[in-house]
């Protein structure tokens, strides 16, 4: 029996009991359809699917702090890192199943998938880290400052977690910092702070990427950190701080824009978030800002050229990273002297923007359609299989399940509809920022772009 052409007849055969709701048989064969992931795992784990079902979790949207209470719950009596790991695992595949079976129902909009996925990995972050920070304190002792105070680690979400956009199958872009330096005390071996949140920094990743038998939890990205990947694991705000006045570069303020605190010591973070806001936002401008924002552009036009990237919906020309650096843009040489735009969600910014009359209502209407849509695609094709990818499929088959999944009745209506939205963004991408052809080669920006950033756009 194939779960795919008798899905319900095929979850009864192992234990699922279905409920008498028309609406959530109609949205099994459509979800089922869509997404081998949720296919694959409700087969795997059918607990997972019938909890989901006896509870009417999928029926429900989620309050702000529900992933939160519920992780609690589970991981309450938790003593060793492999049983927290596998707790995890089985937590964040019922939620994620959760999730994408909502949004393929069409019972959740882009908001609230995003937000939803963007709180499954705060909180699972957050949990990961207190637990970890306990443990460890047993051991070393207690991490304190100058003035005796107990110091935890500063946990800060960049890119679209930091935003809370948190897409399907991301990567989470994470930097680590401390308070103060210092030593521990108690009983177990004082080390120096830097040592202790190392150590707990290089626990937390061990756990979160291990690839075991049921997933690797969340991929993480430490690349936007201060001296990139080469650079400590995690620093102390005085360090943080004067990393950035003295070598800080444009795509690094570009990057902090969305730096949100996600986890630990959430007042030290806003702190230090404060602390790092003159150098994200200026309040006094510069031609060599504007020199720096114009080789980003030509670097994501490079690149564009160079790889070739026609069907990648989120690097390729019109695609989501050129909706991103239109309205960023406009934050860096503007955020300084209006708070406003000191905002890391990027529909929120387009909006202001429009209301300021810095861009014109067509201008925003046009961004933000294409935003929903294009952002709309990226999760129908990560929730087929779990997997991070903006590419189209090219496989026919692929093809029409992805086009139906998104109201299509053909692969042609969806392509045309793309089309417009695409050509439509790039435009704006290439007005903005516009002037005169600059003598320069394209080996300059080339040379002079960094890669990180590119990687995080």
């Amino acid at each position: 029996m194939q779960m795919h052409d008798q899905p319900e007849e095929f979850l009864e055969s192992l234990g699922v009991e279905l409920p008498d709701d028309p609406s959530v048989k109609t949205a099994l064969k459509q979800v089922f359809g869509f997404s081998e992931f949720v296919a694959r795992t409700c087969q795997r784990y059918p607990e997972l699917l019938d909890d989901l079902l006896k509870s009417r979790d999928l029926q429900k949207k989620y309050s702000p702090d529900e992933f939160s209470g519920r992780l609690n719950d589970i991981l309450g009596g938790v003593s060793t890192g492999s049983e927290l790991a596998s707790l995890l695992r089985r937590y964040r595949n019922r939620e994620m199943v959760r999730i994408a079976w909502r949004d393929l129902a069409g019972w959740a909009d882009l908001s609230e998938t995003m937000a939803d996925l963007s709180a499954l990995a705060d909180t699972c972050i957050e949990n990961t880290f207190s637990l970890l920070h306990k443990w460890q304190i047993k051991k070393y002792g207690v991490p304190v400052g100058a003035d005796g105070s107990h110091q935890k680690i500063v946990i800060l979400g960049l890119g679209k977690l930091g935003a809370r956009e948190l897409n399907f199958s991301s990567d989470v872009d994470l930097m680590f910092a401390y308070p103060e330096t210092g030593q521990t005390r108690g009983d177990g071996d004082q080390v120096e702070n830097e040592a202790f949140f190392t150590r707990l920094s290089r626990s937390f990743l061990k756990l979160f990427s291990d690839a075991s038998g049921e997933g690797v939890l969340f991929r993480v990205d430490l690349r936007l950190r201060p001296f990139g990947e080469n650079g400590p694991l995690v620093m102390s705000f005085n360090a943080t701080e004067e990393y950035y006045e003295a070598q800080g570069r444009e795509w690094e303020r570009y990057a902090l824009i969305k730096a949100r605190v996600v986890g630990g010591d959430k007042q030290a973070g806003h702190t230090l978030l404060k602390r790092l806001k003159p150098f994200v936002y200026r309040r006094y401008l510069d031609y060599g800002m504007f020199e720096s924002l114009r080789d980003m552009k030509m670097g994501i036009a490079l690149e564009v050229k160079r790889k070739g990237l026609k069907d990648n919906i989120k690097l390729g020309a019109g695609g989501i990273r050129e909706i991103e650096f239109f309205g960023q843009v406009f934050q860096l040489i503007r955020g300084g002297v209006d708070p406003d735009l000191q905002e890391p969600a990027i529909l929120k910014v387009l909006k202001m923007l429009a209301r300021k009359k810095i861009i014109t209502q067509v201008t925003c209407e046009e961004l933000v359609g294409a935003y929903y849509f294009l952002r709309t695609t990226e999760h129908r094709l990560q929730e087929f299989d779990d997997r991070q990818t903006h590419t189209l499929p090219a496989d026919s088959t692929r093809r029409s399940l992805l086009a139906q999944s998104l109201g299509f009745n053909s692969w042609g209506d969806f392509i045309r509809e793309l089309g417009i939205h695409m050509r439509q963004v790039h435009y704006h991408f290439t007005q903005v920022l516009a002037k005169e052809s600059s003598s320069r080669e394209d080996s300059r920006a080339e040379k002079e772009m960094d890669g990180i950033w590119q990687d995080f756009l």
